[in-house]
């Protein structure tokens, strides 16, 4: 499914409300306390064995991001949406529910009675974030939801086990060194026959930013630095949750097209989400003839007769539930009683 979406670059920023006069509660495990939180140190107790990403400058980033956010971002919006949906194909309902990081807002400000959540926990790497989803209003049907705030890193949860109903993640995780690690800690975190939702973005995204980057980097350097973080590809989505071990498993893919007014533009909404570049390898040093270059080919490859340049965003969701007896499961391996062949020579070949 491809969707088109024209960002409107006039509300570029959006400073927070003003803070309530009641101190914000939020809350920490012991892993995870706030104390050191200017140095970094309480997120480097037990790091991961595999280091793509920097998390300490993720985490800035989303602290920058939290002073950036633009209210009415219509792509976060469609895929907070798209991600909510699935929750009313469920009868079932999700009494304790469990955000990680990404799109926050979003998704408490779409929930609107969806799953009939009762406690919402909202957990994210950046303070800052937090601070501004305690700031802000909540709509009139969230109201009666009971909201706490953790300060936590999905890679590691620091959620007791069997303790959610649900876990929702939209465009967070695929900033996670570790993220098969990460979905089985989600799915520890569940109680049994509890839901895991998450949305991703894939492989194609950015890819004519890519595009751009390579060729300029070509000309102006001889040579290529990543500039752009590598992503999940959608045949890998299906493989990981399986390896998490989540009960029928489901994927599917939507791709979104966004357009700017220049690749600048682009670039600022990337910084609002908190998107931009954190790989550990990356270069530090983006010489001004290199970027001048990026956005001149960005424009002439891809701009569009009314002066705009795409974007593509490709949305990975992931759906799995964790275990329980009263799920459906596959039949014994030759436990079968009627074969193809019987089947075909009673209806045809159907050619």
């Amino acid at each position: 499914m491809k969707s088109s979406l024209l960002y409107e670059t006039s509300c570029s920023l959006w400073r927070r409300k003003t803070r309530p006069t009641t101190k914000p509660y939020f809350l920490s495990s012991a892993s995870f306390s706030t104390a050191d939180y200017e140095n970094g140190d309480a997120f480097q107790s037990n790091p991961s064995k595999v280091k793509i990403f920097d998390r300490h400058l993720k985490r800035k980033q989303r602290d920058r991001a939290a002073w950036l956010l633009r209210p009415n971002d219509s792509f976060v919006h469609a895929v907070a949406e798209n991600l909510l949906d699935r929750l009313e194909d469920c009868k079932k309902t999700f009494p304790t529910a469990l955000c990680l990081g990404g799109s926050l807002q979003a998704v408490r400000r779409l929930l609107q009675g969806r799953g009939a959540i009762q406690k919402f926990i909202m957990m994210d790497t950046s303070y800052d974030m937090l601070k501004l989803c305690k700031s802000s209003q909540p709509d009139s049907c969230n109201e009666n939801i009971e909201t706490s705030y953790v300060v936590g890193d999905e890679e590691f949860l620091p959620i007791e086990e069997s303790s959610v109903d649900l876990v929702i993640s939209c465009l967070g995780l695929h900033w996670t060194n570790d993220l098969p690690g990460a979905m089985i800690q989600c799915k520890l975190a569940l109680k049994p026959d509890g839901l895991f939702l998450a949305a991703i973005l894939g492989g194609e995204t950015l890819k004519e930013l890519r595009i751009a980057c390579t060729v300029a980097q070509m000309e102006r350097e001889g040579g290529i630095s990543p500039r752009v973080s590598p992503l999940a590809q959608v045949r890998d989505a299906g493989n990981l949750l399986t390896r998490a071990g989540f009960a029928l498993p489901g994927v599917d893919v939507d791709e979104y097209v966004v357009r700017y007014e220049s690749a600048l533009d682009l670039i600022e909404h990337l910084r609002a989400m908190g998107e931009t570049n954190a790989l550990l390898q990356r270069s530090n040093i983006l010489k001004r003839e290199t970027a001048l270059a990026t956005a001149a080919i960005y424009d002439s490859l891809f701009s569009a007769e009314d002066g705009t340049i795409p974007a593509t965003f490709q949305v990975i969701y992931m759906t799995g539930w964790k275990e329980h007896p009263s799920q459906q499961k596959a039949k014994r391996r030759g436990s079968a009683t009627v074969s193809f062949k019987d089947i075909q020579k009673q209806f045809g070949s159907g050619s």
